[in-house]
């Protein structure tokens, strides 16, 4: 069965807005990081917003990161598009919940979910999501849309944390009611 593994870039207040988070470098951890989570997907799973931001910017993208980023397959969750432009993508048909657990039970590698924070936080409710991977920003933020939403308990068993040399911090975990 597939893993459905959420994917976010988050303030240490849990904000995870990019636009929002404080200025760090990109590092070759960094790089690394999200390397690895390539080779790893079989998959994306997007909102509505991040396909349109993605589909905005990665088509014209170069090198090899690219190359394979852009050939993934995309499930798009969204009920107001009818057509999606950027290549292989299909549109989800059906609740969310049912249509991600059809997706798991499929063949083709693990789905990650970038961004697409309403998107995470129905399949965190549902229990679909299977590893939460934050890189973590070293600054609060204040206020912006948290990847947990206020009021919302969501439990976590650590599997890893690596301290990254620019103050990032890569985090990885289990949600706790997650469904085999």
């Amino acid at each position: 069965m597939r893993k459905l593994i959420v994917t976010e870039f988050i303030s240490v207040d849990g904000i995870a807005e990019v636009e929002k988070l404080p200025g760090v470098t990109w590092s070759d951890e960094m790089q690394r990081f999200k390397e690895d989570e390539l080779a790893d997907s079989g998959a994306m799973l997007l909102g509505r917003t991040t396909y349109e931001i993605f589909a905005g910017s990665w088509p014209s993208e170069t090198g090899d990161f690219a190359e394979r980023f852009n050939a993934l397959p995309k499930y798009v969750a969204s009920t107001s598009r009818k057509a999606l432009d950027w290549k292989p993508a299909e549109l989800l048909e059906g609740q969310l919940p049912e249509a991600v657990s059809t997706l798991k039970q499929g063949s083709g590698g693990n789905i990650y979910v970038h961004g697409s924070l309403s998107v995470a936080q129905e399949l965190l409710r549902h229990g679909l999501v299977d590893r939460v991977r934050l890189l973590v920003y070293p600054g609060a933020v204040g206020q912006g849309k948290a990847l947990f939403p206020p009021g919302e308990k969501v439990e976590l068993a650590l599997i890893s944390a690596t301290p990254f040399s620019n103050g990032v911090v890569a985090l990885e975990y289990v949600p706790q009611m997650a469904k085999a």
